[in-house]
Order: C-alpha cells, then sequence, then structure tokens
C-alpha cells in the first residue's frame, strides 16, 4: 500500500440528456469526490440507480464528464481527447457485472483475451499472444483446453474468469469491477473474490468495487463510500463503516442486511429504509435523502449538506453532524 493517491475524483458530475424533453437531464452523479491510494481498494455502495456505475464508468471515460476532474496519477484525464487516453487505456481495466453480455458470443476465449492485447499493439494476432493467455487462464482458475471455446459453452463464473483474464491480461494498475460477483452464485461468488484478493497483493492492484450488497465490500475495501441518488452520502474505512456508521441512509442499508437468524432478525429494532428513490431527473431540493429519513429536519429540506470530515477521516454529508 502507498500513501500516493492513484485515482482522484474531484467535484465529478454527469448529466444525460432526457430524449424529447427540452433542457431536461438525468442527474446521474452531481459532485462526487474521492480518491484511492496505490494497491488499495475502494468500495462503493448504494441502491440501484444511485449513479455507483455512471462514476466508474466516467473515471474509465467510456462516459465524458460534464464537469469536474478526474486524475489518474498527475494528469486529469477528465476532458482528454480519444486518441490522448490511448496512454491511460493500458493502464485501466474494467471487470462488468454480466460477463455474458460483455463477452462477444462469436468469439473464442482466445481472441476475446488476445483484444486487448492486439489493441494496445502488444501483438499483431491471438496467436502471437496464446501463451501468454494460457499463463493468465491458468492463473484465474481455467486451462489451454478452454481457448478454443466461446462464452455460451462456460458456466456464469467461468466467464466471469474469463472476464478477468482479459482484464489483466495487459497487466493495469487500476481495474474497476462493477458489481463482478452480483450474478453468480454465491459459493462462486467466494472464488472470484479470493481471485481478486490474490492479484491485488501479487500485482500491488488498485480497486473501485461496486456492489450494492454493504456486507460485501467489508471483505475486500480499505475504504468504503456510500452513495445516495447522484450524490456522496458517507466515506471511511471499511471498519468504521461497520461498527460506527453516521448517515441515516447507510444505517438503512445496515438495515437491510439479512442475518441468518431468524430469532437475532425478528429483534431486530432499526428497519430498512422505506420509500422508493427519486426520479433522477428532478432529485429533491435541500438533502436528496430527506424525503425517506426518518430523522429529516427543517434545514434539510432546503439546504445540501457538505461531505465533511467528523473525526478520524470518517467524511459524512448530514446536518444531524453540523455542530
Amino acid at each position: 500500500m502507498s500513501d500516493i493517491n492513484l485515482i482522484s475524483v474531484n467535484n465529478l458530475v454527469k448529466h444525460f440528456p432526457v430524449p424529447g424533453r427540452h433542457n431536461a437531464r438525468v442527474h446521474a452523479v452531481d459532485d462526487v469526490s474521492f480518491s484511492i491510494k496505490r494497491g488499495e481498494t475502494l468500495g462503493l455502495v448504494g441502491e440501484s440507480g444511485c449513479g455507483k456505475s455512471t462514476v466508474a464508468k466516467s473515471i474509465v471515460r467510456m462516459h465524458k464528464p460534464t464537469s469536474g476532474s478526474i486524475f489518474f496519477g498527475e494528469q486529469d484525464i477528465a476532458q482528454l481527447k480519444e486518441r490522448e487516453l490511448n496512454a491511460y487505456r493500458k493502464k485501466m481495466q474494467m471487470v462488468f457485472q454480466d460477463p455474458y453480455s460483455s463477452l462477444n458470443p462469436r468469439m473464442t476465449v482466445l481472441k476475446l483475451i488476445a483484444e486487448p492485447l492486439i489493441a494496445q499493439g502488444v501483438v499483431t494476432n491471438a496467436k502471437q499472444a496464446k501463451d501468454l493467455i494460457i499463463e493468465i487462464l491458468q492463473k484465474v482458475g481455467l486451462s489451454a483446453e478452454h481457448t478454443f471455446r466461446y462464452p455460451h459453452e462456460f458456466s456464469g463464473g467461468q466467464r466471469q474468469r474469463i472476464s478477468l483474464a482479459r482484464a489483466l491480461i495487459i497487466k493495469p494498475e487500476f481495474i474497476v469491477c462493477d458489481e463482478p460477483i452480483s450474478a453468480l452464485d454465491v459459493s462462486i461468488q467466494a472464488q472470484v473474490i479470493n481471485l481478486l484478493q490474490e492479484f491485488k497483493y501479487e500485482r500491488s492492484l488498485t480497486y473501485l468495487f461496486i456492489a450494492h450488497d454493504l456486507s460485501m465490500v467489508r471483505y475486500v475495501s480499505d475504504h468504503v463510500g456510500v452513495m445516495y441518488l447522484g450524490r456522496m452520502m458517507e466515506i471511511c474505512d471499511s471498519e468504521q463503516i461497520y461498527k460506527t456508521p453516521l448517515h441515516p441512509y447507510t444505517l438503512g442499508l445496515h438495515a437491510a442486511i439479512p442475518i441468518p437468524d431468524p430469532v437475532a432478525a425478528m429483534s431486530k429494532k432499526q428497519s430498512a429504509i422505506e420509500g422508493d428513490i427519486p426520479s433522477p431527473i428532478s432529485p429533491p431540493q435541500g438533502c436528496r435523502f430527506h424525503t425517506r429519513c426518518t430523522q429529516c429536519m427543517n434545514i434539510c429540506r432546503s439546504e445540501e449538506p457538505e461531505l465533511k470530515d467528523v473525526g478520524n477521516n470518517h467524511l459524512v454529508a448530514c446536518h444531524l453532524f453540523d455542530n
């Protein structure tokens, strides 16, 4: 681990136009800031539609940010043109949620994993890369006999291993894992998590790990960020987010974690978050969570709380902690 930030996101904004509605915008991400040190993992959690994937795709420049900066090392890549991004494509890779839809069904495993090598000019064809591909397949738990098979011939867990091999083949420094285990069986989830951890320490990788399950990120993350409706609500180290969560939204996510003991589950005093997430086209004024918050105050309806440090590098955006 290092004290040097590999990724620094500052005041990131990403809005999408709404087809057929003049001047209407989807506020997918609004003024989000965080950093990830080299060799560390930041877990990003929140309900579906809160902007987690948009943040991830903006960092790897699948989306061009509306405004804000994204530093990879000392270079702000937020506004770089596509040609200027080529040098950074090799350093950043992404593992998607659904391995079946992210793998071309008409390509063999050999060609799928060779694709980033060819795109980066490391080799000119899949045949030249075969030895490298077999080596990385073996590291993710597959073998040489799988190279000429197609994605539909594999299980979900095996397809995600192929996706991981494709991300690792060009030896990136930073990998975005966008809910990489949510489509897998529980037993397979553990295997993929263990692989990610092994590569993290072997290659000193830096991860952004996205999930909607707060309990999962505990085992892979050094720090955790909690997002709601395009805003960052809380950031702290992974132990603090479980021992001393502060934001009412984070507390609600905790309450939604299933408990395997039925008796303990029945005795839970705190209830999960009620209601539906508001439309990102017209987010609420003030604190975006106030429409679902049981501790809402008058100031919450009119003023957006700032994300500020309340001690021990624990950042929270909530008027309950203004003093």
